[in-house]
């Protein structure tokens, strides 16, 4: 299998770029970051590109080199504090254009790679329907992953597209260190979502053939409560 990882170069992304390399996939990780790119490829024995979403201009010249692309997946994220009361407009602009304009523009870019048989994910998250004070553009953007997984669903059939939403991930680099007792007393589960499910449920999303135009919850439960 061929797989491309946009955002695969930390987190959660590099876990998925892994998983398919370890399973001897042909794997593409990409990074905003040339040296981070070549540097996290080597690690993980795969091919590194370089492009930064919020340039989508720049995007297509980067993904020239992909020959094949059964797989898919926009995990990178850009971590936005903004609010009404005191906006950013370049900031709320760079992360607007990152995931909605930039993921679309890698679709385009790879679109001609892909076949039928091809699937999707694209990463939203939990902040459309748990908002907390400085999360306007991160839950408007999340809220238009949810429109961009239908849109493209229909626009790009039989290639499937799903979304994946995930809550807080408990181990992941970002929150490890955090306190998040408050979060877990919420959470069903009685713990919060790890990197492994997270991949897990991507794996799922991506090779399951009857599962399409989907946007997955993967939170433990965390917003029931």
């Amino acid at each position: 299998m061929s797989v491309v990882v946009v955002g695969g170069s930390a987190g959660i992304g590099l876990e998925i770029a892994r998983y398919f390399a370890r399973a001897g996939d042909d794997v593409v990780l990409t990074s905003r970051d040339a040296g981070r790119a070549e540097g996290c490829a080597k690690e993980v024995g795969c091919r590194g590109a370089a492009f930064d979403l919020a340039r989508p201009d720049e995007i297509g010249a980067a993904l020239s080199g992909v020959e094949r692309v059964d797989h898919l997946v926009l995990s990178a994220i850009d971590r936005d504090h903004n609010s009404a009361a005191d906006y950013s407009i370049e900031r709320a602009v760079r992360l607007v254009t990152l995931k909605l304009v930039g993921y679309t523009e890698v679709v385009h870019a790879l679109l001609p790679k892909m076949h039928p048989d091809s699937s999707i994910v694209i990463f939203g998250g939990q902040a459309m329907q748990r908002p907390y004070p400085g999360s306007t553009t991160v839950s408007t953007v999340n809220g238009g992953v949810v429109g961009l997984v239908h849109t493209l669903a229909c626009e790009l059939a039989p290639i499937r597209v799903n979304g994946i939403h995930p809550g807080i991930v408990g181990d992941s680099p970002y929150w490890a260190d955090k306190p998040l007792d408050a979060v877990v007393a919420r959470t069903p589960i009685g713990r919060l979502a790890t990197m492994d499910e997270i991949r897990d449920a991507v794996v799922f999303l991506l090779r399951n053939g009857a599962v399409n135009g989907v946007n997955l919850a993967v939170d433990g439960g965390w917003t029931l409560k």
